[in-house]
C-alpha cells in the first residue's frame, strides 16, 4: 500500500520519532510511505496538472531520508494551520482561485476546497492517510474520513487536549521544559524577593499549568477552566511570600485563563480554524498584582520554549508506540480510527473523537478552586499523568 503521512498545526517534540517509526515499519512490511509537506497545505497546493508543484508538496520517504530525524524536535515534514474547508481566496493557489466565481474572489470569501483533496490523494495513488496533529488537524482528518477516504489519525499537542485520548505527543516534553525553566527562574525571582508569574501554553485546557505547578512546587496555579479573582490571588501570593524564608512567590498561568467577568486575551485575526493568537494574560496579571501588592513582579512567557528542542524519553516512547499502533490498525484493515492511550493502555477510538468535545482538567478531582493550586492528595488508582 502507499501510505501518506502529514503533520499539521503547531510543532511539538516527538513528531520526528513518530514519522521515522512509521517509515521504518511501513517499508519493512512492504508498503511505500509518502510524505506530504506542510500539513493540509501540501494537499491544497498540489496541482495534479502542474509537475512544478509536486516536489514542493510531497516527497518520497525512505529509511536513509529519515534515519537521523528522531534526534531533533519539530517536524521534518514541516507544518501549517491550513484548513482546506475554510480557505481565504487570497491564500488559495492560483489554479484553485481560477475555478471560483469572480465575485467571490473579489470579496476574498472563505471557500471549502475539500473536493480537491480526495482528487489529489487519488492522483498520488495513496491508499491510506496518517495525519499527526491536534484537534484542528485531526478534526479535518475526520472530515476526509467522512468523504470516504481511509484515515488513521495520531494525536499530538503539548496542551494534551485532544478529546478521546489521555495523552498526546508533545505533552510530556512541554511539562518537562516548564518545570526546568520554573526552577531556573526561582534564582532571579528569589534574589529580588519578587512575585514570579509564568505564562504557559494552554487554550482550552490548563493541564500544562496544573501539572507543571504540581511537579515544580509552585505556590499557585491558574488554569483555563477556572476564572480567577485577582484580589484573592494577590492575597494568596503575599501570604506565600511572607511564609517563604527567601521572600518570593510564584504562580503559573495558562494563556487561556481569564479573570472572573473578564475575557480571554486574544490578538490578531483568526486562523483558518477560527482561533486568534493567545497570550498576554501573564503580563496583565503581573501588572495588576504589582499594583495591588506594591511588590515588584517578574513575568515570563515560556511560550515556544515549551515546544522547542528534542523530545524527552516519554514523548519518544509514545510517539514510536503510536506509530506502531497505527501500523497495527492498518494491518488489521481498521481505518477511520485514532490511536490513543486510555487508562495507561494503547488502544484506538473513532477518528471523529477530536470533534466530539474539548478535553479539560477534571477540576473537581484535581484542582483546589478556593486556593488556586493543584489538589492531588490521593493518587491511588489514578493514571500516571493524573488526567
Amino acid at each position: 500500500m502507499r501510505i501518506g503521512i502529514l503533520t499539521g498545526g503547531g510543532d511539538v517534540p516527538g513528531l520526528n520519532p513518530c514519522i521515522k517509526a512509521l517509515v521504518y515499519r511501513a517499508i519493512d512490511e512492504g508498503h511505500e510511505p509518502i510524505g506530504i509537506r506542510r500539513g493540509w497545505q501540501g494537499l491544497l497546493h498540489y496541482n495534479p496538472d502542474d509537475p512544478a508543484t509536486h516536489s514542493e508538496c510531497v516527497m518520497k520517504l525512505d529509511k536513509l531520508t529519515v534515519r537521523t530525524i528522531d534526534r531533533t524536535g519539530g517536524t521534518f515534514l514541516h507544518s501549517s494551520r491550513t484548513n482546506p474547508a475554510r480557505v481565504r481566496l487570497s491564500q488559495a493557489p492560483e489554479f484553485l482561485r481560477a475555478q471560483v466565481d469572480k465575485e467571490k474572489v473579489q470579496a476574498n470569501e472563505a471557500v471549502d476546497f475539500t473536493p480537491h483533496v480526495p482528487k489529489v490523494l487519488e492522483h498520488l495513488k495513496i491508499d491510506v492517510l496518517i495525519p499527526i496533529g491536534g484537534e484542528d488537524t485531526l478534526g479535518y482528518a475526520a472530515r476526509i474520513h467522512r468523504e470516504g477516504f481511509p484515515v488513521i489519525s495520531i494525536p499530538k499537542t503539548m496542551d494534551n487536549d485532544v478529546f478521546g485520548t489521555d495523552f498526546c505527543i508533545g505533552f510530556s516534553t512541554a511539562v518537562t521544559r516548564s518545570v526546568e525553566y520554573i526552577h531556573q527562574l526561582r534564582s532571579t525571582v528569589g534574589s529580588h524577593e519578587r512575585i514570579g508569574v509564568i505564562e504557559l501554553f494552554g487554550r482550552h485546557s490548563g493541564e500544562t499549568s496544573l501539572i507543571a505547578a504540581y511537579l515544580s512546587g509552585v505556590d499557585r496555579a491558574i488554569i483555563s477552566e477556572v476564572p480567577f479573582d485577582i484580589e484573592k490571588l494577590a492575597r494568596l501570593l503575599m501570604k506565600d511570600r511572607e511564609e517563604n524564608p527567601s521572600r518570593y512567590a510564584m504562580v503559573t498561568i495558562s494563556e487561556g485563563a481569564k479573570e472572573i467577568g473578564g475575557e480571554v486575551i486574544e490578538s490578531g485575526t483568526a486562523d483558518p480554524y477560527g482561533h486568534k493568537k493567545l497570550g498576554g494574560i501573564g503580563a496583565i496579571t503581573a501588572h495588576k498584582l504589582e499594583q495591588i501588592t506594591g511588590v515588584k513582579t517578574m513575568c515570563q512567557e515560556l511560550a515556544y520554549l515549551m515546544r522547542s528542542g528534542a523530545p524527552d524519553a516519554l514523548d519518544i516512547m509514545v510517539a514510536i508506540n503510536y506509530a506502531n499502533t497505527a501500523m497495527d490498525l492498518l494491518a488489521m484493515g481498521k481505518t477511520g480510527r485514532m490511536v490513543a492511550l486510555r487508562d495507561g493502555r494503547y488502544t484506538d477510538v473513532s477518528a471523529e473523537s477530536p470533534t466530539l468535545g474539548v478535553k479539560q482538567v477534571d477540576v473537581r478531582a484535581l484542582y483546589d478552586v478556593d486556593n488556586y493550586r493543584p489538589k492531588v492528595w490521593h493518587v491511588l488508582g489514578k493514571p500516571m499523568f493524573l488526567y
